[in-house]
């Protein structure tokens, strides 16, 4: 008996914490694949679970941050899904490969043309950013969920550090450090390379300059004794005329 009401404690227990965690795994999120680097370029994936079990998600729309505008901004095809991409006007333009735009996408739309997300599935909604700010740590995009029943869920809260998360957070993209380590590392390793390169010539001249010199120095030798020969030759001669 007692075994058994522990066991059923258990599982009620275990169900309760289920039943509150659910929701935390449940919302509308953005990853990126790979990273997401701060004046680079990323590939993130907004991640929407379908949470309701009498109907699918058939529409998802997700703000781009205007404190923060991103001037290319690229969704991927999605089969059973149209895109619509919007753009708008900006206060204050962008520079971008030496050239002004005034206007950048702030919005994008998918909508399902078949039976979208059902129960008991996720979809991923790739999107190609960039550049990405370089005085921002992280980039909030309100996002907004719409299901069949039409039934519409606003996940545009934002997170407060400190403090226990909303009940419909925003998507938040964490940025990392600006990747141009791998420059520095270049140039390092081109200039130990130069100086590999320069260390090689300079021995290849040492030796050209030693081979060079041992030429001369036999060179000479050779005269030397050629006309030592010569010499004796000459000498040699000269003892059998004489006798």
């Amino acid at each position: 008996m007692k075994a058994s009401r522990i066991a059923a404690a258990t599982v009620v227990a275990g169900s309760a914490v289920l039943a509150l965690s659910a929701p935390a795994f449940a919302h509308v999120s953005v990853q990126p694949e790979g990273t997401a680097a701060k004046g680079g370029y990323a590939v993130v994936d907004f991640k929407v679970p379908n949470e309701r079990d009498d109907a699918s998600t058939t529409k998802i729309e997700v703000n781009l941050p205007a404190d923060h505008p991103l001037a290319s901004v690229m969704p991927q095809p999605i089969p059973g899904w149209k895109i619509a991409v919007t753009k708008s006007k900006l206060a204050k333009p962008l520079t971008m490969h030496g050239e002004k735009i005034d206007e950048a996408v702030t919005k994008v739309t998918w909508t399902a043309d078949g039976k979208g997300i059902e129960p008991g599935y996720f979809q991923k909604f790739p999107l190609s950013l960039g550049a990405l700010p370089e005085d921002a740590d992280q980039l909030v995009f309100k996002a907004i969920q719409t299901y069949s029943n039409k039934e519409v869920v606003r996940w545009i809260e934002v997170p407060q550090e400190g403090q226990d998360e909303p009940e419909n957070p925003a998507p938040v993209l964490e940025l990392s450090a600006a990747t141009d380590d791998h420059h520095g590392s270049a140039s390092a390793a081109g200039a130990d390379d130069k100086t590999d390169k320069t260390e090689k010539t300079a021995a290849a001249e040492d030796s050209d300059s030693g081979t060079d010199t041992t030429a001369r120095v036999l060179g000479v030798a050779g005269i030397v004794i050629g006309v030592a020969g010569v010499a004796y030759g000459i000498f040699a001669g000269r003892r059998r005329t004489t006798a």
